[in-house]
């Protein structure tokens, strides 16, 4: 029975349970092997519970069974947990395709459940021999302790040594150079000059022969954000006269500090006539510096290219890692950016200065809210706000979340009437409030379905509040709360889901034309021209 001595029979009981809720649906739909990983992480953390609450059964000394009773144990077990596992299995794909249906999707190939399992297996073993070798070393180091020290305080001091020493392992291994390789890939992808973006020639172009910001320093996807944007005969095509909408972008490269390269953002965005335009954004890109086009796209368009846009690079990397890394290196650029425009900006004559607004998605929605103080504006406020997708930390919309209008729901909540800030979805709006929506204005854009808003540490002991009561219309009603399992497919639904456009943290260029439109009060745009702009964006194309 070396089987019986290499696994835990409540371990594997819990584990095996784990598993299967693994299986039920999350807010995104996942292929088999993202799935596999879940699967697989549930079954160990599973297993580890399971273990746990054998070794406390031991522990407080309650009665344990016979040896015979135990063996046939093993077999019930065994047997149970086999037939919980393909049951669960078998219906796997229906609770991803439900998913799949509200998102328009088509369904999951019939494959899935072989390669979840073979994924599954094959990681939980992995994970099994790591926490067998970390308990080899507790006992070899608390035997050595044990002939200086009592027992006790051998066993502490080999749990703390052992922790020390797989961290270490840990740390210098993987996450060190795991994190070098992944910044070496994006550094050269930052560089990299796609030969069908070529450097402008026009004198005011920025980026051009005289810009303060050469083009080799604007980076990828400043290059990208510059290049692929409508130009005013484009715009024409949907609101008659229009203007080209300038754009300005400062790559990290360009120079050395958060502060210089703020200062150069405002410097190149005066050489260019920012300031003369109607309307001012001022952008805070991703993680990798990637400004959505549908974003900025669809603003320009409804304001007819009367508007200007300026955005700082902070990173090259993934927002995920730049989050770990750098979190304080984004916020900082953010808050050097946000001082340098307002600044210059509050200085202007009220008559004919632009009406100045924030953006952000993601991780530059958080930066964004970072990038002030309430108490540095309160004598001169800019005009608003427009944050999508922001992520579970961001503070002010954890406030406004947490201090909601009775009765309104998490996934689009109303807050003190809506007189200052306001919520929309893929389905919704921004009409929601009793009160006027004041001069100045907050606006958040986020998808029900969301796993980087709606994530929450805590869904590990307690069911969130947006899955309680009615629901977002693209949340599946399949989906239950489990400790500890749904806070992992919450997580595992931030790096790895397959939301289309429009759902999940995919916002569609629809999406913004409403939440735009909304926040600033666009005159002249009813419902046929909005309609007309949104087909026209989803059929555009810049190059």
């Amino acid at each position: 029975m070396r089987f019986a001595h290499f696994f835990t029979s409540g371990g594997l009981l819990v584990g095996t349970i784990f598993f299967a809720l693994s299986l039920t649906p999350s807010l995104i739909p996942r292929e088999g092997v993202t799935q596999g990983v879940i699967s697989g992480v549930a079954l160990a953390a599973g297993y580890g519970v399971g273990v746990f609450l054998t070794w406390l059964w031991r522990f407080l000394e309650l009665p344990s069974l016979s040896d015979r009773t135990r063996t046939r144990l093993r077999w019930v077990v065994s047997g149970a947990c086999l037939l919980l596992a393909v049951g669960f299995l078998w219906r796997a794909a229906h609770w991803q395709n439900s998913v799949r249906a509200l998102m328009g999707m088509e369904e999951a190939p019939g494959v899935r459940p072989i390669v979840i399992a073979m994924v599954a297996v094959l990681l939980f073993l992995v994970l099994l021999l790591i926490a067998k070798a970390f308990r080899c070393l507790f006992y070899f180091l608390a035997a050595r302790f044990q002939h200086r020290v009592p027992r006790r305080i051998a066993g502490l001091l080999a749990l703390c040594g052992a922790f020390a020493l797989f961290w270490a392992v840990f740390n210098k291994l993987l996450i060190k150079e795991v994190l070098h390789r992944v910044d070496g890939i994006y550094q050269r992808l930052d560089a990299s000059e796609a030969p069908d973006l070529p450097a402008p020639t026009g004198a005011l172009a920025p980026g051009g022969p005289d810009s303060l910001v050469r083009w080799q320093d604007m980076g990828h996807q400043g290059r990208r954000y510059l290049s692929l944007r409508p130009r005013a005969k484009d715009i024409a095509e949907v609101t008659g006269d229009a203007k080209d909408p300038v754009r300005v972008y400062v790559g990290l490269n360009a120079a050395d500090t958060p502060a210089q390269r703020a200062k150069l953002a405002l410097d190149e965005l005066k050489r260019v006539g920012g300031f003369e335009r109607s309307y001012l954004i001022l952008i805070t890109p991703t993680g990798t510096g990637w400004v959505d086009p549908g974003a900025i796209n669809s603003v320009e368009y409804l304001l007819g290219g009367d508007v200007a846009s300026v955005a700082a690079q902070y990173s090259y990397l993934p927002s995920p890692i730049a989050l770990m890394t750098q979190d304080a290196y984004g916020r900082e650029t953010a808050r050097a950016a946000f001082e340098e425009i307002y600044g210059y900006w509050r200085k202007l004559p009220h008559s004919s200065r632009p009406k100045l607004y924030l953006f952000g998605l993601s991780l530059g929605a958080l930066n964004s809210d970072r990038s002030f103080d309430f108490y540095d504006i309160i004598d001169d406020p800019f005009h608003g706000a427009l944050w999508v997708g922001p992520p579970f930390r961001s503070d002010t919309w954890r406030m406004v979340t947490a201090e909601r209008d009775k009765g309104s729901p998490v996934w689009l909540p109303e807050f003190r009437g809506g007189a200052v800030v306001r919520f929309g979805n893929h389905f919704e709006g921004y009409n929601r409030g009793d009160a006027n929506w004041g001069h100045f204005r907050i606006a958040y854009l986020q998808h029900g379905s969301d796993p980087i808003v709606f994530f929450d540490p805590n869904a590990a002991y307690r069911e969130p509040a947006w899955m309680k009561g009615t629901r977002a219309r693209d949340v599946s009603p399949d989906l239950h709360w489990y400790p500890i399992v749904t806070m992992l497919q919450l997580a595992m639904d931030m790096h790895a889901g397959l939301a289309p456009m429009g759902y999940g943290h995919s916002y569609a260029p629809q999406d913004y034309v409403r939440a735009w439109h909304q926040l600033l009060a666009v005159p002249g745009w009813d419902k046929a021209k909005i309609e007309q702009l949104n087909k026209h964006l989803s059929k555009w194309n810049p190059r």
